[in-house]
């Protein structure tokens, strides 16, 4: 079975020698030295001002919400993973839904202004795919109405925009070290931000609201343990290598899928994408299924990724239509893409779907 994505592992002799550093010491959690040291490497590879390395991609959504005092509206796009917007509904604030652009998948700027209104206080955009978000469009959105920029970049890291990491720009920015995404440390994820002020409280945030005896604030534990920045540490010297072997295969996909009808993703211009993914969309839903049903039928498994369109959940009170992510979260999927999968495998993907639309 081929499956959507697979977990890189690094040779098991480096992820011990890594773990070896803090079982010498007995410092395994509350920020020992490898997820002081592996915070200190990714600043420095995100050119950010103040990162801190958290449990996961999903609390870091909720701390960014909850420092910056978003209690009422957040402008959010319905294209993405439900964490998005879950994330807000944890915070208790209230979603709302904008459309995204036809051509990025993200959230259309265009349509933003119109969803303001005197409630709201944010907007919480996702890079879809690890491609950006029209970044110089909500930010001079988020200035006029004096709106927080909150980026969910749980897909981008290595993506460069206007020849700076994507991860830098926004308020805060968040990310997800997941076991499936291209820079993981099994599980976890990071928060960025270039405001010392906003720094302070995100730090105090991830660990209960105190320092030593002295308290502060609320907090909760979004801290993580040395065991998962050990991995982080040993794939981390890995990253542009995996980064090539994933760009050498949506190369070849896009060799071999070339014949086909099939509409794709358009980045922006000033990207420099990281082949986090390889979404490609059919002409309609029913094509999707059918091409599906033959993957599967091959022993590949794909991913309808994203679906629904976040704004169709049963769970949210408030329906706005959002007609370009529903058309698109029906006709979208993701084909299986990660540094092992093999020429051979990718030619005998290929050849399904072709054969599939014949």
């Amino acid at each position: 079975m081929i499956p959507v994505t697979k977990t890189y592992l690094p040779p098991f002799e480096d992820y011990v020698q890594q773990l070896k550093r803090a079982w010498e010491r007995g410092w395994i959690t509350n920020n020992g030295i490898l997820v002081t040291e592996l915070e200190a490497k990714l600043k420095e590879y995100l050119g950010v001002e103040h990162l801190l390395f958290c449990s996961n991609g999903t609390v870091v959504l909720q701390m960014a919400l909850r420092v910056l005092n978003i209690t009422k509206e957040v402008i959010t796009t319905p294209f993405s993973y439900v964490a998005t917007s879950n994330a807000i509904l944890w915070e208790q604030c209230e979603p709302v839904f904008v459309d995204i652009d036809k051509n990025d998948f993200c959230i259309d700027p265009t349509k933003i202004e119109a969803a303001i209104t005197e409630n709201t206080q944010a907007i919480l955009a996702t890079h879809v795919y690890g491609s950006p978000c029209n970044i110089d469009a909500i930010h001079k959105i988020a200035t006029r109405h004096n709106l927080k920029v909150i980026y969910d970049g749980a897909h981008c890291f290595g993506t460069l925009y206007n020849n700076k990491q994507l991860l830098s720009y926004g308020d805060i920015s968040t990310c997800s070290f997941h076991a499936t995404k291209l820079f993981h440390t099994v599980e976890g994820g990071c928060i960025i931000t270039n405001d010392a002020a906003i720094a302070e409280q995100l730090y105090l945030a991830r660990s209960f609201g105190h320092i030593g005896d002295n308290y502060f604030s609320i907090g909760i534990n979004g801290k993580n343990s040395e065991f998962h920045a050990a991995m982080g540490l040993a794939n981390f010297p890995r990253l542009p290598a995996i980064m090539q072997s994933r760009k050498k295969i949506c190369e070849l996909y896009d060799q071999l899928l070339a014949p086909l009808d099939l509409q794709y993703q358009k980045a922006l211009p000033g990207t420099q994408y990281n082949y986090a993914y390889y979404p490609v969309l059919f002409k309609d839903e029913t094509t999707l299924l059918q091409v599906i049903a033959a993957l599967k039928a091959g022993g590949v498994e794909p991913r309808r990724y994203f679906y629904p369109s976040l704004n169709k959940l049963p769970f949210i009170k408030k329906h706005i239509p959002c007609n370009v992510s529903e058309e698109i979260s029906g006709r979208v999927l993701c084909l299986p893409l990660y540094d092992s999968l093999s020429p051979e495998e990718v030619q005998m993907i290929c050849k399904i779907i072709v054969t599939a639309l014949v």
